[in-house]
């Protein structure tokens, strides 16, 4: 394959055969009747009185998710006599890892580090959750991986007596991270492929991408010298866990598995650090790479609507408006609640559920070899976005660009939780620290209210559930509000809890002497 072929990227990777999984077409059937007085009720009030009912979608044939409706979950869940504690996981500060003069990666103030790790360890954490960069350990070229940075980091982290809570990262943190030296692009031949084709990354309406994670619309497509996205993310993962087999059970006992911008699934639709957006703008639909277009209109003409494929929501705003007066997340005719309104957003969302399924399938049938032992079992997890803002609307405007197809009559986190237990992964989500009443009213959030939906689910479709901090908080309320979430009546499967994230502050007297009492009272056998 020449240079051309592969955007400029002379490879000597031979493209091998791999088999796909196949996908059964589902159709979701919600059509609500909507009430115009209702625009600022939450969901679950909504849900719960049975305001709503359900009626067929226009996209009867749209390809959402694989799996039965009614098939049981295959999650390992904990029964209530090992339920008793939520241990606790401190992330690894963001400039953990830096790169010499020659561009290679190496432990920035290692003897800073172990001190911290010592005190964490006599605090009575529990572990230690780090981010595996993809574009570290494939950073030069393809298949060419080095694990030397992540053997020392992972034999400190168990000779200290600590666990290990794994992020398998295949994003960058160049726009959300502070800058300077925690910055980790992805692959350096990733970028270069970039440059001669730029819709490998999500793009908006106005043509604008970031290079922080590939578009799902070039999952199945052999653009990266001669291999799909998909094949390097999964060649990515067989080669971690032959690496780091030993440590399976006894030190690694969760994985994480990126699935989208910081890990999470979710579109890049409130892009951070690059100024197009800012708190608590709606932000916008992510689908106009042409891979991705490429795909609506295939998806638009199998309706028999092809002029639905031409492009996404017309009337949807801009990344910084709010829900009020955006007519696409209004109850007219050209709304959400249309044919095109609904049609688009289950393409849309199916497609990111689709990602992760397929994903997660590679990932849990490589693990499966190790779950059949208790002594070498891990937690595979998938992270989701905690988007609460806009969260008090009928529409659900912040989440729908997102990526999650949640609205006041439509429950978006179940078709999540279902593909999640196909595959035994644990659901991973942040604002566990946050209260509604910590919020400004004028931005309609309501963090309690996404908790406790995503609780909901997890019960309904019996699957783990890990959560952690959205912003740092080392007062004692904001604490305290993170045992409550764990330790709430109907958070029975909260198995884990990652602390976001360890910096020079954890260690100030006035923090550390409310931390330590709080992981003690976290870990405490109940």
């Amino acid at each position: 394959m020449s240079a051309v072929e592969n955007g400029g990227v002379a490879c000597n990777y031979r493209l091998r055969r791999r088999s796909y999984y196949g996908f059964r077409e589902l159709g979701l059937l919600e059509k609500p009747q909507i009430l115009r007085s209702l625009r600022n009720v939450s969901m679950i009030s909504l849900l719960r009185n049975g305001l709503y009912t359900r009626c067929p979608s226009p996209a009867r044939n749209t390809c959402i998710f694989s799996m039965d409706a009614c098939e049981k979950s295959r999650s390992t869940i904990l029964d209530t006599s090992r339920h008793n504690r939520v241990p606790v996981y401190v992330m690894m500060p963001v400039d953990t890892f830096g790169f010499d003069p020659s561009g290679s990666p190496r432990i920035r103030k290692i003897k800073a580090l172990t001190v911290s790790l010592k005190a964490l360890k006599l605090g009575g954490v529990h572990g230690i959750a780090v981010e595996v960069w993809w574009g570290i350990v494939e950073r030069f070229s393809p298949v060419a991986y080095d694990w030397s940075l992540y053997e020392q980091l992972f034999q400190l982290i168990s000779q200290l007596g600590l666990k290990l809570h794994v992020d398998l990262s295949f994003h960058s943190n160049r726009h959300t991270s502070s800058g300077g030296s925690g910055d980790v692009s992805l692959p350096l031949w990733i970028l270069e492929i970039g440059e001669h084709d730029k819709d490998i990354y999500y793009r908006d309406q106005n043509g604008f991408s970031n290079n922080d994670y590939l578009t799902l619309g070039v999952d199945q497509l052999p653009l990266f010298c001669g291999r799909t996205a998909l094949q390097c993310y999964e060649d990515f993962m067989f080669s971690f866990v032959n690496k780091f087999e030993s440590f399976f059970g006894n030190v690694i006992e969760e994985i994480s598995v990126g699935l989208g911008p910081s890990g999470e699934l979710r579109y890049p639709a409130h892009p951070f650090g690059d100024g197009r957006w800012k708190f608590p703008g709606i932000g916008e639909f992510q689908c106009y790479d042409k891979y991705m277009m490429e795909d609506l209109r295939m998806a638009a003409s199998q309706e028999g609507k092809p002029q639905w494929g031409d492009k996404g929501p017309q009337n949807a705003g801009y990344y910084n408006s709010l829900p009020s007066g955006v007519p696409f997340y209004e109850e007219g005719e050209d709304g959400f609640l249309s044919d095109y309104g609904r049609f688009f957003l289950e393409w849309y969302s199916g497609r990111l559920i689709h990602h992760a399924d397929v994903i997660l399938a590679k990932a849990a049938n490589i693990l499966k070899q190790y779950q059949g032992n208790e002594r070498t079992t891990v937690t595979l997890a998938a992270k989701i976005g905690g988007i609460y803002w806009s969260y008090h609307t009928v529409s659900h405007p912040a989440e729908l660009t997102a990526g999650y197809y949640n609205t006041a009559c439509r429950d978006g986190y179940d078709p999540v939780a279902l593909m999640l237990s196909r595959h035994g992964a644990a659901l991973h989500i942040s604002c566990f620290e946050m209260r509604d009443n910590e919020t400004s009213p004028a931005c309609l959030c309501s963090p309690e209210g996404l908790l406790e939906q995503i609780r909901t689910v997890s019960k309904k479709r019996i699957i783990n559930v890990i959560g952690r901090n959205n912003n740092e908080r080392f007062d004692k309320a904001g604490l305290w509000q993170i045992y409550a979430n764990c330790y709430h009546p109907q958070s029975e499967f909260v198995t884990s809890f990652t602390f976001f994230r360890m910096n020079e502050k954890i260690f100030r007297v006035e923090n550390w002497t409310n931390f330590v009492p709080f992981v003690k009272m976290m870990s405490t056998e109940l």
